[in-house]
């Protein structure tokens, strides 16, 4: 679940902590292992504001753990997978349940916003109450076990062995090599399987098939970008335009999934609603509201990356 209130998919690059920024010259060892840090430490910072439930706080943590995932995954001749890969399947379990606390977060407000945007006099029934009063306890239920994950031993065990990574990192065949030979390839082939996706969808007929399709096209796309992320210190410039292009592709594609749950949402409430005995007319209103701002997105999605998959942004790429 991607949507947020105000800025929607307000994922902001990560910070460089003072002191680790590798030299152009470094080794790809050296440069992975700095951008594993970020989220690293983020990760630790995060959960006190998690835990008292301040805002963004989850959305921020669950980043961090997409960060942590994408890294492991792309470069697997610099961090061994038969090391990193118990931890990242820890980390999808972590980000599961930060996603379903969010979820219960953002959706909501989604559906009020767009409810805010109907004409009063075609709001029939207690809509907005409904809304509240059907998100409330799943919210909480989804607090507090988020909660009880960070207070177990599952957890606990996820830290220490991230901590053992970041501390002590087992090095791949290709970790001492120089980063600027080693990691623009990962990008490349992450960047391969996005446009692979991409395509695959436009040629998938409309419906929850192509949603699907778009979804992972959009997991494939935030993947180029966090491994151009990491690729910066050794790539320069170019790294950080491509990192930008895919960014934009993530997110109109965030939208639309955004839409994909909304609808679905939609359709919930109203079979509520119905079995309630109240009159479910806003419901498929705020259904169909959500489906042509699906279609605009899918138009919208193959404008970027036609701009984003243009040569000049891909020179720096073998």
């Amino acid at each position: 679940m991607v949507m947020t209130q105000t800025a929607p998919h307000s994922e902001h690059s990560p910070q460089v902590i003072a002191g680790t920024r590798p030299r152009r010259s470094a080794s790809a060892g050296e440069v992975v292992l700095a951008y594993l840090r970020i989220p690293a430490a983020a990760l630790t910072a995060l959960e006190p504001l998690v835990r008292s439930d301040q805002p963004d706080a989850v959305h921020q943590m669950r980043i961090a753990t997409r960060r942590l995932r994408a890294t492991f995954r792309s470069f697997g001749s610099v961090i061994p997978r038969s090391r990193s890969e118990q931890l990242a399947a820890e980390l999808k379990w972590l980000g599961g349940l930060l996603g379903a606390a969010r979820e219960g977060e953002v959706l909501p407000g989604h559906l009020q916003a767009h409810l805010r945007s109907v004409p009063v006099e075609l709001l029939i029934g207690p809509v907005q109450a409904r809304v509240r009063g059907h998100y409330a306890p799943q919210r909480a239920a989804a607090h507090a076990g988020l909660i009880e994950a960070l207070d177990s031993p599952r957890y606990a065990g996820l830290r220490a062995e991230l901590d053992r990574i970041v501390s002590e990192p087992p090095l791949g065949p290709r970790a001492a090599d120089p980063a600027r030979e080693v990691l623009p390839a990962a990008v490349r082939l992450a960047y391969r399987q996005a446009n692979r996706r991409l395509r695959q969808a436009r040629h998938t007929p409309a419906g929850p098939a192509q949603d699907v399709a778009l979804h992972q096209a959009r997991k494939s796309a935030r993947r180029a970008r966090y491994a151009a992320e990491a690729t910066r210190p050794a790539a320069g410039r170019p790294a950080r335009r491509f990192a930008k292009q895919m960014k934009k592709v993530q997110s109109v594609l965030g939208e639309h999934q955004d839409t994909v749950l909304a609808r679905q949402a939609a359709r919930d409430l109203g079979i509520g609603a119905h079995l309630a005995g109240e009159n479910a007319f806003s419901y498929g209103l705020l259904y169909e509201q959500q489906a042509d701002q699906a279609e605009r997105l899918r138009v919208r999605a193959r404008q970027v990356w036609k701009h984003a998959a243009r040569p000049r942004h891909r020179r720096w790429l073998p």
